[in-house]
């Protein structure tokens, strides 16, 4: 039976789900597939394409349909669908750091935030760089959160560091839909 690119895709996200990034691979992925490993190489020359291409669709888990009108909400928004699609894969954070998936649906979504803050009157570069440091604040606090849950179950030893241990309590805090509210609000400041 023939495979499709999406169907390896699909499969890749599978294992990715059931087992975490470390189990990726293309022997995985033609086991469940029920397919020669020489089939997914044909849908996904390498490792580093197959990476790319589930990058691309966990990043198209964003929609970009029904955003608010005002700039400011329309990218806090953004930033949400986009945590939200992250997190909708185990590992997923790490999958998309990993990667430079120039690919549609992440041009998509970065076609959009750019939009919204060119909308919102900041010049071109202020924007382009504006939406660098929204992914990369989302995608660095998704995948701190997708590794670490419960990671917090003992006291910090921040030893002989006044200012780590007068902040030592909120460090403990697992708030991170609270920090990701704080983060993109202060970047879209």
């Amino acid at each position: 039976m023939t495979k499709s690119q999406a169907d390896v895709v699909r499969v890749a996200l599978e294992v990715l789900d059931d087992s975490g990034a470390a189990a990726v691979s293309m022997r995985a992925i033609a086991e469940r597939l029920g397919v020669r490993m020489n089939t997914v190489l044909w849908h996904a020359k390498s490792k580093a394409r197959l990476l790319e291409l589930m990058a691309d669709a966990i990043v198209g888990g964003a929609s970009l349909d029904g955003l608010p009108e005002h700039w400011r909400e329309r990218a806090t928004e953004l930033a949400r669908r986009y945590r939200a699609a992250l997190l909708a894969h185990r590992d997923g954070a790490v999958v998309v750091a990993g990667t430079y998936a120039a690919e549609p649906a992440t041009l998509d979504f970065a076609e959009a935030l750019v939009a919204t803050l060119l909308d919102g009157g900041l010049p071109a570069r202020e924007a382009a760089w504006t939406c660098w440091s929204l992914v990369y604040f989302v995608v660095g606090l998704t995948q701190e959160e997708q590794a670490l849950p419960g990671r917090f179950t003992r006291d910090l030893d921040v030893g002989q560091r006044p200012a780590l241990r007068r902040v030592a309590p909120v460090l403990m805090e697992e708030s991170f839909e609270e920090r990701f509210t704080f983060g993109v609000a202060k970047i879209l400041r």
